[in-house]
């Protein structure tokens, strides 16, 4: 049995910083994630994707990121339980929390933060009959390392910020850029837009909108993509590596048996300080659902910092929190 403060479901970047939080109040936590590895996402599906929407970073790499996140919270001496998913929840006599992972680990804490991200996910995949045929020969959902792209020619589909983001960091790796998207407006950031139109505009890449990808051609490796234009028809197009960026298809797995509220695989909270309809567990990050969510790392930073502050009233009941600020006292003085 290992009993710690605060049980952190998920070593994402909300998580990592968990536990930075929760370190300023001196509380201990341990994490628990199915990955092999910290930081969740980004780390596993797009360490090289740079981000831009960390305070004081105009860019960095998602797996500098986990990196930076690392090096804060060290202090702290977090424990981590990897390669395992959280399987079983349930109430002990003494109103701790007992956790039990997939491979008989079990835990012990007052307080459980769900910091899953997305929860258990695959990628939504395009509906092409052979797709799978060319699956890791030149189709790929994920991109790990877009030194793969280097003097490639790709076509990438999508309209979110994955696809506008890897279209304007690719269109400077790839030797030519395609971008799909069956509609002429896009669903991610308006400056994210405006560089991919500005890329087109100046011949960088190629936008087709009114457009999908309806088959792929190749002998053993992809060869081309058939693009079907609402108007004009199909024609196709040479390319190295096709790249649907549709998203990801969430499932909350044995989460979604521990008796929470839940609306559309997302936990319901309160905003006061992100706890779940049970008394103790607290959901931060993309996993939770309010009023006026915004799934921004952010965001979920910000969720984390109010929730160790009821973390610490629930394990400390008799002790009064005094909030200081790091800038006064440093980390070392907490």
């Amino acid at each position: 049995m290992i009993k710690t403060d605060i049980i952190i479901v998920g070593a994402g970047p909300v998580g990592l910083f968990t536990v930075f939080e929760a370190g300023l109040l001196k509380l201990r936590c341990h994490l628990v994630d199915s990955l092999p590895i910290v930081g969740g996402q980004l780390a596993e599906i797009y360490p090289k994707k740079p981000i831009y929407d960390i305070p004081g970073y105009p860019s960095v790499l998602a797996g500098e990121l986990v990196d930076n996140l690392m090096k804060q919270i060290e202090p702290f001496n977090p424990e981590f339980t990897l390669g395992e998913r959280a399987e079983k929840l349930e109430r002990l006599e003494n109103n701790h929390f007992q956790l039990t992972t997939n491979k008989g680990t079990v835990l012990e804490a007052p307080v459980v933060a769900i910091a899953g991200g997305l929860g258990c996910f695959e990628p939504r995949k395009p509906p092409i009959s052979n797709i799978a045929d060319f699956e890791d020969k030149g189709v790929e959902y994920i991109i790990r390392d877009p030194e793969l792209y280097r003097d490639k020619r790709v076509v990438i589909a999508g309209g979110g910020d994955s696809a506008l983001d890897w279209t304007i960091f690719l269109a400077e790796v790839a030797s030519e850029v395609t971008l799909v998207h069956r509609r002429t407006q896009f669903r991610g950031a308006l400056d994210s837009v405006e560089k991919v139109m500005a890329l087109s505009e100046s011949g960088k890449i190629k936008l087709l909108t009114e457009s999908q990808v309806v088959g792929l051609t190749g002998n053993g490796h992809l060869d081309a993509v058939k693009i079907k234009h609402s108007k004009e028809g199909e024609k196709e197009k040479e390319t190295d590596h096709f790249i649907p960026l549709f998203g990801l298809s969430p499932k909350l797995g044995p989460i979604g048996e521990w008796g929470l509220n839940i609306t559309k695989n997302a936990i319901e909270v309160d905003t006061l300080d992100y706890q779940t309809n049970v008394p103790g567990i607290f959901a931060i990050g993309d996993i939770n659902t309010y009023e006026g969510k915004l799934k921004l790392i952010l965001c979920g930073f910000h969720e984390a910092t109010l929730m160790c502050q009821s973390a610490f009233k629930i394990i400390n009941p008799d002790k009064k929190l005094s909030f200081k600020y790091t800038t006064v006292t440093g980390v070392d003085g907490f």
